[in-house]
């Protein structure tokens, strides 16, 4: 270990595998260390007895969950849009052949105390009970205009200028009511709460843009929604698999791990009597006490149950957005599901967590319309984390920090935290339009 290195990254959540195979496919010599003994970190994928070791230490999982070899239980759980950044990083990378994909069933919204599944085809806009026949219209001219629009052609906007328009505005000028608005930036364009609603409108219609393209990326999509098998545990795997093709050094468990600092910036590590230097060093805040601020908390739920989610078609993966208007909140709260079918679970059990950034001191109770609609669980745990970010962007200190991981159940919030810390470290954009996200098998 006692060399010199281009980075040495610190924990192997998914942002820091990602981060550690960009710079290693980049030519830069990596070391990746991890405190603990497994892949993942913060965002790992558990047995059950590694589950029952968190959050029960000393008790044995029933027997009737079945074998703790058939789970993998996600710490951190996130579907990924099938047009979004995480699967063109994916190609960009060439990770996806070390993968395999399964479409996510059905994607729904919780409206005036029902879920609905947002729609993703024709026939199933027009059986929708999210809107009125004449609301459907209204809405049928809005998303053709997101559809048709393109930024870098004026004949598409069509005489509104989106980057001074709010979405406010924009929802007004096709006459959207309320609860279709609700509907289209929540569950449609992902936003954790409504105050998109007074900024520029053009982001707004690229993130609907995007779910439409990534619905209808391969056919017969019922979701936008891409999930792994065997969780995404495999993911920090892929990345570092594909940082050690490229001559990258993996070491895990180094509890006594610790960060160098000469002068206040990152010039390597320490562990035990060994060092090794390096030009910056990369990790997740647990690595670097005193350069984080916690700047809020996420409350999430694990469900083992014997059952699909209620009112869901009897889907073996689902994704429920519950936008905060909805429960009487200040943000969001998700419901993600997914089950054996999918490598995660023993034969006929399904896994659903809930999530949300806490706003009270119970956070147990916050999470209560979500676990409502799961129906009877067996098993249930819930765990409250901090959600850290760096307090400065690492160009003078050469620690670049990862932030915490949000409650939202897509990948979209964590991607772009990677990519912005792979164009402060590099000096440059990842470029992501080489290769096709239908190269990916869904």
């Amino acid at each position: 270990m006692n060399e010199e290195y281009d980075a040495i990254v610190l924990g192997t959540g998914l942002k820091e595998c990602i981060i550690s195979g960009l710079l290693s496919v980049d030519k830069k010599k990596v070391l990746h260390i991890d405190r603990n003994n497994y892949y993942g970190g913060e965002s790992a994928s558990l047995s059950l007895t590694q589950l029952y070791e968190r959050f029960r230490a000393g008790q044995q999982p029933p027997a009737s969950l079945g074998a703790s070899r058939d789970y993998n239980v996600d710490m951190v759980p996130k579907f990924m849009m099938a047009n979004g950044k995480l699967v063109r990083v994916l190609l960009h990378t060439d990770v996806v052949k070390y993968l395999e994909f399964k479409a996510v069933d059905g994607s729904y919204v919780l409206q005036k105390g029902k879920i609905h599944k947002v729609p993703a085809n024709d026939s199933e806009a027009l059986r929708s009970g999210l809107m009125g026949l004449f609301e459907k219209r209204r809405a049928r001219s809005f998303f053709l205009y997101v559809q048709d629009y393109e930024e870098a052609d004026p004949k598409t906007h069509k005489g509104l200028d989106l980057r001074r328009m709010t979405m406010a505005d924009l929802y007004k000028h096709f006459d959207l009511t309320e609860d279709t608005q609700d509907f289209i930036g929540h569950a449609l364009g992902l936003h954790r709460d409504d105050a998109y609603l007074t900024q520029p409108a053009l982001a707004t219609v690229l993130k609907v843009k995007l779910y439409h393209e990534s619905l209808f990326r391969y056919e017969g999509l019922n979701s936008p929604y891409l999930y792994p098998r065997y969780g995404l545990g495999e993911l920090p795997q892929a990345f570092a698999r594909l940082s050690a093709v490229y001559g990258g050094t993996y070491m895990l468990n180094q509890p006594g791990v610790e960060v160098m600092y000469e002068n206040g910036v990152a010039v390597g590590i320490k562990n035990g009597a060994d060092t090794a230097r390096s030009k910056l060093v990369v990790g997740d805040p647990s690595y670097f006490a005193g350069r984080v601020r916690v700047v809020g908390k996420v409350v999430r739920a694990i469900a083992i149950m014997n059952h699909p989610i209620p009112n869901t078609d009897n889907a073996h993966s689902v994704q429920i957005i519950l936008p905060q208007k909805q429960t009487g909140r200040k943000s969001d709260m998700y419901v993600f599901c997914c089950s054996y079918a999918h490598n995660v679970a023993s034969k006929d059990k399904w896994l659903a967590f809930v999530s949300t950034t806490m706003e009270t001191s119970n956070p147990e109770a916050e999470l209560s319309a979500g676990m409502a609609l799961l129906g009877p669980v067996e098993e249930k745990f819930i765990e409250v984390r901090d959600i850290c970010e760096p307090l400065e962007d690492g160009s003078k200190d050469k620690a670049y920090i990862s932030t915490g991981y949000d409650a939202t159940t897509h990948f979209e919030t964590t991607v772009e935290d990677v990519l912005d810390m792979y164009r402060r470290i590099t000096g440059r954009d990842l470029d992501l339009t080489a290769k096709d996200p239908a190269q990916v098998e869904a």
